[in-house]
């Protein structure tokens, strides 16, 4: 699984989470309104992501997360940052 692109990776843990199959999933899904995620299933996916990928979003980031395709590209940034300060 580590080798699959960030965004699968997002999904799928999205997927697991709220029990949804993975066709019912896209970059445009919308938590509160899609999923029917609350603001806890949003703070607990977000915290299980930032887990998956070792990283940390800042509360500011996560405060503008709307889509699971933002939640992914917020994780590539911080996966990016990441890897920069290993380098």
């Amino acid at each position: 699984m580590r080798d699959e692109p960030i965004q699968e990776r997002v999904i799928a843990k999205i997927c697991e989470y709220f029990g949804k199959e993975r066709e019912e999933v896209t970059p445009e899904t919308r938590f509160s309104e899609d999923v029917l995620a609350d603001s806890l299933d949003t703070v607990e996916i977000i915290m299980e992501l930032e887990e998956e990928f070792g990283i940390n979003l800042s509360d500011d980031v996560v405060e503008k997360i709307r889509t699971v395709g933002q939640a992914a590209e917020q994780v590539a940034i911080a996966v990016a940052a990441a890897s920069k300060k290993t380098e």
